[in-house]
């Protein structure tokens, strides 16, 4: 596996981000090349504070989650934000055939012990929920590591439902251009215009194309038909998810084509999400967090006090 890292100069002068970057390494899962892979992250707050972790998706990185951080560490709470192998500070694969769906599950289920999480609440969007709800599902040690989970924009698929025609859209499209324009992706899913130095920010991460396969590849692992390789693994997270009791809430925003409607089966299918109050967050396109950080961050806030109330 042959592996790339962005320079730390790509980094300098992130608008509202000045949080120390923090790695460690995770077992890369490959053949010949790396043997470990280094994830980067965000470790912020009191360490014996509760913790959510958050989980970002594609082409983004931890960076879309500063304005949520800013009103979960003002609460007292700790932040553990970290970036997806590919994406952000962490090692990229060369390879797209590298990125698996299972490998992005492992990868993650190996940060969270190595990071040795406790009680968290997990907030996951976009492909941080299609990772993050296996986390949860995928066995009873890593279950026991979290106390509830938020769902912002997310899914599980299985190719069960056809997926909605935004999604093969933004698939199709994912796959001709021939740059992959990482920031101009990230504006084209917000409701809002971003500042040139944010769509910035969303480009940091790779230097050239080289660095992209990851995120070239995201789109293609959807499970959007029922014979795709994760069916399986994700049929039975959602049979998992149909035993959950914890807390589980959704706050998804009202104006993202690609995951409308993906609350409801929550809502009715898991039992730790019957009788809460979720919330439909207003002006939010698809990335909420850039649109709606602080009203998200509310919303996760008062999830979390309510069902602490509720214990």
């Amino acid at each position: 596996m042959d592996v790339l890292r962005t320079p730390d100069a790509r980094f300098a002068s992130l608008p509202e981000f000045a949080f120390t970057p923090r790695y460690v390494e995770v077992p890369a899962l490959g053949g010949d090349g790396a043997s470990h892979l280094r994830v980067g992250y965000v470790d912020e707050g009191p360490r014996d504070a509760p913790v959510v972790l958050m989980l970002h998706g594609e082409p983004s990185w931890s960076f879309l989650y500063r304005k949520v951080m800013a009103v979960v560490l003002a609460a007292g709470h700790r932040v553990i934000a970290p970036d997806l192998v590919g994406f952000g500070r962490s090692d990229k694969p060369t390879r797209r055939e590298d990125y698996t769906y299972q490998r992005h599950v492992d990868w993650m289920a190996a940060f969270v012990e190595a990071v040795d999480l406790r009680e968290a609440t997990l907030l996951c969007q976009d492909w941080g929920g299609l990772i993050g709800l296996r986390l949860v599902t995928e066995n009873e040690g890593l279950s026991s590591r979290f106390s509830r989970v938020i769902a912002a924009n997310t899914g599980l698929p299985t190719g069960d439902q056809k997926m909605p025609e935004a999604f093969f859209t933004w698939q199709q499209l994912s796959q001709n251009l021939p740059e992959f324009p990482t920031g101009r992706i990230i504006q084209g899913g917000c409701a809002r215009e971003l500042s040139d130095d944010v769509v910035a920010a969303y480009d940091a991460p790779y230097p050239d194309e080289t660095y992209k396969a990851g995120a070239r590849q995201f789109p293609m692992l959807v499970p959007s038909s029922p014979n795709d390789p994760a069916t399986a693994a994700n049929r039975r997270a959602w049979a998992a998810l149909e035993r959950w009791e914890k807390p589980f809430f959704t706050a998804f925003s009202d104006k993202d084509p690609i995951t409308k409607g993906a609350d409801v089966p929550m809502r009715e299918r898991i039992p730790g999400a019957r009788g809460r109050n979720h919330v439909t967050i207003a002006g939010g396109g698809h990335f909420l967090q850039e649109d709606c950080g602080t009203a998200l961050g509310e919303a996760a806030m008062e999830m979390i006090r309510a069902s602490d109330i509720a214990r």
